[in-house]
């Protein structure tokens, strides 16, 4: 048992009844600070401390040992309790530092790799918002002040999501990627070079979701900025009749589009840095913010757009952003995830320009019908997320009877939640609509689509079960590309039939959408090409009696 000495030392003295000693022995006691037992003996307790002095004392030991005692051993005390700074001074020489100067090591090198494109990517931003305040500033003290209170408002709503975003996406990319990197070290014998060749792909889930977590993110954030810029002006104490009113509501409103591009790119940019790659996102924002300094003045002055100019060049900066990043993001699977995110995007927007163009009451019941159609649908995403994990699972592992059962069960229950949610919506969408508003006209309007809203439903659920199998499997090339046909085929339809059948024709094009969607999906899992000409590979054994080997 090694003992440290308390300063404030006590002595006894005391005569032996050793048999040994056959005269008083003269012995000084220490009060303990500090025991450090062994690993098998058990801490004495306070009691036993106390009369340890009264057992038979050891035998007297020369001067010499003597003296020794009386200076604790500073390396016999490095366990104590009191915090003991020696061992890590020890280990950081800081005279060879101060004298040698920081040597750095291949550690100190990755981070400086790392660390550098970042800062210079974070000092980007702010560098480019002074740009933006300097051509403003010359148009006038009240676009300025109008511009300030408008980006206060951005910021706030945007950061409050953006920026958890972007680090969950980090660590989350950078955890899986070091289990994959781990799998594939342990995977020494893998049973065929298809697996080989999956394995090495560096696509991981939780991408896809921070994507796809990212254009809902970036999608809402547009709406409540724009269809709230007034409210949000009341909430700032800028009334109506203040002449920042104005301009800021149309900043606000302008930079608003911009928001689905930051918040995705965002997303992306966490994902580089999973990968510990900081110069991708320093290049895009680089390129992005250089356009901004070109198109402020051509718009602001040479246009005299004046602050909406700013806002449409911000807006246009950040989609380059987005372009440049969405290249490399995950190799290529992230880039053609935002395509296909896009392609959905612009058809749905193209749907709700063309409905616009109707007037305010068809307008006003279109929006009814989406939202109650958006918001019923993507429960069943649920199961997208389900059967995209569990696919994940047994593909990774070889397991493709696990996979196959995995495909049938989700598309089943996929039906059957669709059917369900039909059935409620026939029976109570009036009900719902009645939340939404008390005006007869747009109430009309809105039961109008009722066959649209609820006959979608079991095409809606299988439309988004085959998302999530397309993921399972890393099927992203074919995911995309389809996406991106049928966009444009819906897309071509609404501009034909939406000005000569009106919200008909708009409705009829979306369910054109989900319909062709759901097309493309069955014939890839029936043609079985691709990753799929692996999971039904073993299909006719299972149906003979066959084991997956």
């Amino acid at each position: 048992m090694a003992i440290g000495l308390s300063p404030r030392c006590s002595s006894s003295t005391y005569l032996s009844t050793h048999p040994s000693v056959s005269k008083p022995v003269q012995r000084t006691s220490y009060r303990l600070y500090c025991s450090i037992p062994s690993k098998t003996a058990p801490n004495p307790s306070p009691l036993k401390r106390a009369t340890a002095s009264l057992s038979s004392p050891p035998e007297p030991k020369p001067a010499a040992s003597t003296e020794q005692n009386e200076r604790p051993d500073p390396s016999k005390s490095s366990g104590s309790s009191v915090l003991d700074l020696v061992p890590l001074l020890r280990h950081f020489d800081w005279i060879r530092v101060l004298r040698e100067g920081f040597m750095l090591n291949e550690l100190g090198l990755e981070i400086l790799s790392i660390a550098l494109p970042a800062a210079l990517a974070l000092a980007a931003d702010p560098v480019a918002s002074l740009v933006d305040t300097a051509f403003v500033g010359h148009i006038g003290s009240v676009e300025l002040a109008a511009v300030g209170v408008s980006a206060s408002i951005f910021n706030l709503v945007s950061k409050l999501f953006n920026v958890p975003l972007l680090n969950i996406t980090t660590s989350f990319v950078a955890e899986e990627q070091a289990l994959l990197v781990k799998d594939s070290d342990d995977s020494s014998q893998p049973s065929n070079g298809l697996v080989i060749e999956h394995q090495t792909k560096k696509f991981l889930p939780s991408v896809s979701t921070s994507l796809g977590l990212a254009a809902c993110l970036g999608i809402a954030e547009t709406v409540a900025l724009s269809a709230g810029s007034g409210f949000l002006m009341n909430l700032m104490g800028i009334n109506v009749d203040s002449p920042m009113r104005i301009p800021a509501e149309q900043f606000l409103t302008l930079r608003a589009f911009g928001a689905p591009a930051i918040v995705i790119a965002l997303a992306a940019q966490g994902t580089f840095r999973g990968f510990k790659d900081t110069k991708t996102p320093f290049y895009a924002i680089g390129v992005g913010n250089l356009l901004n300094a070109v198109l402020d003045p051509i718009l602001i002055f040479l246009f005299s757009l004046g602050i909406g100019g700013a806002a449409i060049a911000t807006v246009i900066s950040e989609q380059l952003k987005l372009m440049v990043s969405s290249v490399n993001v995950n190799g290529s699977s992230g880039g053609l995830l935002i395509g296909r995110t896009l392609a959905v995007i612009g058809t749905m927007t193209l749907a709700t320009s063309l409905a616009a163009r109707e007037g305010p009451i068809p307008m006003a019941g279109y929006q009814i019908c989406t939202q109650v159609w958006l918001a019923v649908s993507l429960l069943t995403d649920a199961l997208a997320i389900a059967g995209q994990a569990l696919l994940a699972r047994g593909y990774s592992q070889g397991n493709y009877k696990q996979a196959r059962e995995v495909v049938y069960m989700v598309l089943q229950i996929g039906v059957a939640t669709g059917v369900s949610l039909a059935a409620i919506l026939f029976l109570g969408f009036g009900a719902f609509s009645r939340l939404f508003t008390g005006e007869s006209e747009v109430l009309e309007i809105a039961w109008s689509g009722i066959l649209f809203v609820a006959g979608s439903q079991p095409v809606n659920a299988v439309a988004f079960v085959i998302d999530g199998l397309y993921y399972g499997v890393s099927d992203f090339g074919y995911a995309a590309y389809s996406m991106v046909l049928v966009g444009l085929v819906s897309s071509a339809f609404l501009v034909v039939a939406a000005p000569r059948f009106g919200l008909a024709g708009v409705w009829t094009g979306l369910f054109l959408l989900m319909m062709l969607r759901v097309a493309a999906g069955i014939w890839r899992l029936g043609t079985q090409g691709g990753p799929w000409k692996m999971i039904w590979s073993n299909s006719e054994d299972d149906n003979m009696g066959g084991q997956v080997r």
